[in-house]
């Protein structure tokens, strides 16, 4: 968490200066109170940005998160401000740690790793999986840029059938 207070502290400047918006994702109250007090400070310092949105998910699991979202709806439930019969998926969108964020479009995987991970399991639903031998410190321009072109060659279906 050092190394995250530190990179917070040096980069708020950029981010500001960028144009960046700087979001965190995960079980922050689990933080040490420094790593809380620096990225509230990073969001607050970039919360009017419209550049580029750089989500950081720390202390980020998938399960954890609709764990988190179970335990929300349930408490409205049961204090009446949710009727059970009204949850639906918007009721969990709007309860992720994500909520306001557009879903990713496409998840790159490197290291040939076939799996999610864990990772926004909710919000990948109809993400397009790039996959890639290639191991992510060598990960590059150009296999972003390929990643990028055989995205855009996908039929979207959403869950669809094809045109």
């Amino acid at each position: 968490m050092g190394l995250l207070v530190e990179y917070l502290s040096q980069e708020r400047q950029a981010v500001a200066e960028r144009n960046v918006r700087v979001s965190v994702i995960g079980r922050r109250d689990e933080l040490p109170p420094e790593a809380r007090r620096e990225i509230a400070e990073m969001e607050r310092v970039s919360e009017h940005n419209d550049g580029l949105n750089v989500c950081l998910a720390i202390n980020y699991g998938g399960r954890a998160e609709l764990a988190d979202v179970v335990r929300r709806i349930a408490r409205d439930v049961r204090d009446g401000r949710l009727d059970p019969e009204a949850v639906g998926e918007h009721t969990i969108a709007d309860r992720l740690y994500t909520a306001g964020m557009p879903d990713p479009d496409l998840l790159i995987r490197t290291a040939g790793e076939m799996r999610v991970s864990n990772f926004l399991l909710w919000q990948i639903s109809y993400c397009e999986i790039w996959v890639t031998d290639v191991f992510w410190p060598d990960f590059d321009v150009e296999h972003l840029h390929q990643a990028i072109r055989d995205y855009a060659a996908r039929d979207r279906r959403f869950g669809g059938l094809s045109k």
